[in-house]
Order: C-alpha cells, then sequence, then structure tokens
C-alpha cells in the first residue's frame, strides 16, 4: 500500500498521561475495529465510536487509518524484539532441541493475538520506511545472536553457519507469521513440537 510518508506519522506525541492513556484507548479500539471488520470496513469512525472519543480528537493522535495501523505493527515488533531478548538473556539449557524450543516459543507466543488482526498486519500495512528499517534492523540482530549461537554449539553440525544462521530465523519467523495468522490456524503448541523438530534435525545432521 503507497503513502505519502509524512502522512504516516502519528500528529501528537503525548506527554500528559491522560493523553497517553487516550492514544492507548485508539491503538487498542483500532485493533478490535481491524479485527472484527476488517481494514476497508475499520474506518476511523468506527475507530473513534469504539474507543468512545469524538473523531475530533482521534484526528488530535493519527491522521488517518495507515498511521494507526503503523503504530500497531511498530508495538507488535517491539513486543517481539523484547521477548526474543529476554529468551537470550535468561539461562541457556545445554541441549540444542531445548534453545531453540526456546526460541520459537518466543516467536509463537509473540503471534498469539486475534489471527485476524495479524492477517490485516500481514497485508495492509504500509511500507514506511522506517518500519523497513525496524525491521531489517532487528532481522541483523537475530541473525548475528544465532550466528554466534550456532558456532559455539557442539551439537551442531552444519557446515555453513552463516546460511544456517539465516535460514533458521528466515523460516521459524515466516513459518510462524504466515500460520499463526492464517484464517484456519493450526495448533500452536503442535506448531511448535514440528517446528523445533525441523530446525533441529537440519542443524545437527553432518
Amino acid at each position: 500500500m503507497a503513502a505519502d510518508r509524512h502522512s504516516l506519522r502519528a500528529r501528537k506525541q503525548p506527554r500528559q498521561a491522560r493523553a497517553e492513556l487516550t492514544r492507548q484507548r485508539i491503538l487498542t479500539a483500532a485493533a478490535h475495529v481491524f479485527a472484527e471488520h476488517g481494514y476497508a470496513a475499520g474506518t476511523t469512525n468506527r475507530i473513534a465510536e469504539r474507543a468512545r472519543i469524538s473523531i475530533g480528537s482521534l484526528y488530535q493522535y493519527y491522521p488517518n487509518k495507515d498511521t494507526i495501523l503503523l503504530e500497531l505493527v511498530t508495538r507488535h515488533l517491539d513486543a517481539g524484539v523484547l521477548s526474543l531478548k529476554e529468551h537470550r538473556d535468561g539461562d541457556r539449557p545445554d541441549s540444542l532441541e531445548a534453545i531453540m524450543r526456546g526460541y520459537v516459543r518466543s516467536v509463537i507466543d509473540n503471534h498469539l493475538d486475534d489471527p485476524k488482526l495479524l492477517q490485516v498486519m500481514m497485508e495492509q500495512t504500509p511500507h514506511a520506511p522506517e518500519l523497513v528499517e525496524r525491521m531489517a534492523r532487528h532481522e541483523r540482530e537475530q541473525v548475528a545472536h544465532t550466528r554466534e549461537l550456532l558456532a559455539s554449539h557442539p551439537e551442531v553440525r552444519v557446515t555453513d553457519i552463516d546460511v544456517a544462521a539465516h535460514l533458521v530465523v528466515s523460516a521459524v519467523g515466516g513459518i510462524v507469521h504466515q500460520l499463526v495468522a492464517a484464517p484456519r490456524s493450526v495448533d500452536v503448541r503442535r506448531l511448535e513440537d514440528e517446528l523445533v523438530a525441523m530446525v533441529t534435525r537440519y542443524l545437527t545432521l553432518g
């Protein structure tokens, strides 16, 4: 979806607690509206009504629904970054399978919001340069961490650590994103088991 770069910026950065609460109400309302009605029918009027504020108040914070969706996606991405950082900084199990399970579970847990909302995020998010760069930076960090892990773990048998790190990050992130947000989503714990088995076997086969 093409959009003017300046139109994708929130108009008002809240400095007081009340203003921040209003913005949270708008974002929460938008998440419900997009999930229930889809993006095309998820109008700013519906969002304002759900948030119980006037349309004028909404426009003080966001010039259009693209900016609202963009902020929802940014927060979704940031939550994923935080979850994976907590996983990296926690106690690391000895076995490669346990490490991969912790990683896969972190990615899945960040996608357990309403599948319909995730689908809207996947299909309708504007390609804003700031978001694209944020996603690219997050992926680079994940690949670098995974490369370091694979290079130091005795169970890893792949010959090309660099390619393996990219494959693990891309496969887990892409598969989870597609299947959890699918209209007929799979059982997430079955998905976890199969993803862990797939990645672990790939990494340990000589």
